[in-house]
């Protein structure tokens, strides 16, 4: 039976916030770059909590629009057009930890494997793949297309038909904490670094090795500003 005479939902203040902020960012024109006013005189302006502030530039700032220079301010990183609505970010930061928890259980095995077992063929394509990367974020690009490859080249190199078979299966959501981790500011060249380190093990043969600094890249995927924000009304 249909509920269509259910109780209607009231936007939380900090959504409403955060709609208020993107339309000052638009009517500004404001360019990539430029620097937001203050909590406090936002919440003047306003007429809300500076916890709702906070709230709001957060949801901002998981969206990849603004980043915030802790003692520096807030700044504007890309248009505010096509963000991912609220209720949506909600979802994804309920099913994130669950997809982390998976890839560092596989993707460590796998670089264990790929030491063990990669031929020259493999290693060449993730070595394409670092480059690949490296070339986008040269242009400023995020290098999820390189990055997707080196992840690609490592469960390739392993040689194990059921765990790749398994990645295949969450393909959709690695994409996700992928794009998700390399939204966070100055993390692309980061996890370059981290790809070179991992296939310098497997290139060695040394298996422990892969392992470990596998392992410790996913546990910087994993520190995203998503799993730490609260998404309650700050009010």
């Amino acid at each position: 039976m249909s509920d269509s005479l259910r109780p209607l939902a009231r936007p939380r203040l900090y959504e409403q916030v955060v709609g208020r902020l993107r339309e000052h960012i638009a009517d500004s024109e404001l360019d990539v770059g430029a620097k937001l006013p203050a909590e406090r005189e936002l919440a003047e302006r306003l007429g809300v909590s500076r916890a709702s502030i906070k709230q709001a530039i957060v949801v901002l700032e998981v969206q990849g629009i603004v980043e915030v220079r802790h003692g520096g301010g807030t700044y504007l990183r890309r248009s505010t057009r096509e963000v991912e609505p609220v209720d949506e970010l909600v979802e994804r930061k309920r099913r994130l930890p669950d997809v982390l928890d998976a890839r560092e259980g596989l993707e460590t095995k796998l670089a264990e494997l790929a030491a063990e077992r990669r031929t020259e063929d493999d290693l060449a394509e993730i070595d394409a793949a670092i480059e690949a990367m490296r070339a986008e974020i040269d242009e400023d690009a995020l290098g999820a297309d390189g990055d997707r490859r080196f992840h690609e080249a490592v469960t390739a190199a392993a040689h194990s038909t059921l765990l790749g078979e398994f990645m295949r299966t969450i393909a959709d959501e690695i994409a996700e904490s992928r794009q998700e981790s390399l939204r966070q500011p100055r993390r692309p060249r980061k996890s370059l670094a981290q790809h070179e380190r991992i296939a310098e093990a497997i290139r060695s043969g040394n298996a422990r090795g892969a392992a470990t600094a596998m392992r410790r890249h996913l546990q910087t995927v994993s520190r995203v500003r998503l799993l730490s924000w609260t998404p309650d009304d700050g009010d």
